[in-house]
């Protein structure tokens, strides 16, 4: 009886008299001497250098080529175009020429790339109703506050996709053309399979059909005011590649973290010869439908070709920051190894 009320009594709390519990367990304090610490400074600033060359080596292996086509050749007249709103609805055609000089070896992707568009910004990131493009009907005819002044038109017909992000979709479109003796060769470009697979299958998805077609279901609603198509045309060739799963849409829906950023636009398709293993080099031409403004925020428009790595794209930043992080590591141990030296050697003058 006595045990059982000392069990509910205010000791009950009490940890156990354990070893783990009273903190009684073995651990090891390292000495933080100098001999044990700066040979530690030294290991870590020759890993992180070798790091660095292994990575500027793999990055300096890919290649990457950037067209800007803002304002080049016949495409300053699309530019001055795009000035004037009113002229949104006509079309503009411009051709930018180019060489490689080095053919670009293995697959090849093409980008296209923003210079000073702000992606980032919380009320354009907020701009829109992810319940409508996860394919809720509710949300289809009702979209969310989030994505006003862009929910419903001056009629008030729900907008579909609503809100900022989706109505600036970048719409430019690319053929890249090849010239070669025998004459001009159109370079085969793949257009599918650019998204996550979390975005193509789970974040995003088309309302359900209930044998009606793509068409019929988003019947109700209009194209945000910016496009030029509704969101069930956006791909003439492929039907499977409309609606909320089309492959530019999630592309872009993805925003990006810094001002000047680029996304993907297609892969080189290298089934067929010349191009079988890459692009070889030679004079290019890339004509584009000049459709996406940029002069209302100050900013450029490019065509990137790249090939990849293991790592990645030709980004530098990593390589350069672990070599930056070697070179401090190293200074530091420099400088500590000469106070140590110098005052802490011996401890006699460490106690004056």
């Amino acid at each position: 009886m006595g045990k059982e009320k000392s069990k509910s009594g205010p000791l009950a709390r009490r940890p156990d008299n354990s070893a783990f519990k009273q903190q009684r367990l073995p651990a090891w304090s390292p000495m933080l001497t100098a001999s044990a610490v700066l040979p530690f400074f030294y290991l870590l600033a020759l890993i992180c250098m070798l790091l660095g060359v292994w990575l500027l080596l793999t990055v300096q292996n890919t290649q990457e080529m950037k067209v800007d086509y803002t304002e080049a050749g016949s495409c300053n007249l699309c530019f001055e175009m795009r000035k004037n709103v009113s002229n949104a609805g006509q079309r503009c055609t411009c051709m930018i020429m180019f060489s490689i000089e080095k053919a670009f070896k293995g697959d090849v992707f093409i980008y296209y790339g923003l210079r000073n568009f702000h992606q980032n910004l919380r009320r354009y990131m907020d701009s829109r109703d992810d319940g409508q493009m996860l394919g809720r009907k509710s949300n289809l005819k009702s979209p969310s506050s989030y994505c006003k002044p862009f929910d419903v038109d001056e009629k008030g017909v729900p907008i579909a996709p609503c809100g900022a992000v989706a109505n600036s979709m970048f719409n430019d479109s690319f053929i890249l053309t090849y010239y070669t003796i025998n004459g001009p060769t159109v370079v085969p470009l793949l257009r599918k399979g650019l998204t996550w697979y979390t975005d193509k299958n789970v974040k995003y998805r088309n309302p359900k059909m209930d044998n009606l077609t793509l068409p019929e279901v988003f019947e109700g609603t209009t194209r945000p005011p910016y496009w030029q198509k509704p969101v069930y045309q956006l791909d003439p060739f492929d039907p499977n590649n409309n609606g909320f799963i089309n492959d530019d849409l999630l592309v872009w829906m993805r925003e990006a973290a810094f001002p000047n950023f680029k996304k993907l636009y297609g892969f080189l398709y290298r089934a067929n010869k010349p191009f079988t293993k890459g692009l070889p080099a030679g004079n290019y031409s890339v004509t584009i439908s000049y459709n996406f403004p940029v002069q209302y925020f100050k900013g450029r428009k490019e065509v990137v070709l790249t090939t990849v790595s293991w790592f990645g794209g030709q980004n530098h930043f990593l390589p350069i920051a672990y070599l930056v992080t070697s070179g401090l590591i190293l200074l530091t141990a420099v400088v500590l190894t000469v106070v140590w030296w110098k005052f802490g050697k011996d401890g006699k003058n460490m106690a004056d």
